[in-house]
């Protein structure tokens, strides 16, 4: 699906656990998540540290989708 929204020239990034399979599918613009159960979380951790957590992972999904990319990259953490 992300191959197909980006073929209509909108930018796409692939938050994922996976990455192999990220590059397996095309995907072009990859940002590393969490773990599989809590991709944009890890509820081991206090408020206030998962809350910075997932705010670093939404800052590195703008940056991926503001950055110009002609081929598949992965944007690591």
């Amino acid at each position: 699906m992300v191959k197909e929204i980006e073929r209509k020239g909108i930018a796409v990034v692939h938050v994922c656990t996976v990455t192999p399979i990220s590059l397996t599918v095309g995907a072009n613009r990859i940002v590393p998540a969490v773990a599989i159960p809590h991709p944009l979380g890890n509820p081991k951790l206090n408020p206030q540290e998962e809350f910075t957590l997932r705010k670093k992972l939404v800052e590195k999904a703008l940056q991926a989708l503001t950055t110009p990319v002609s081929e598949q990259h992965v944007f690591e953490s």
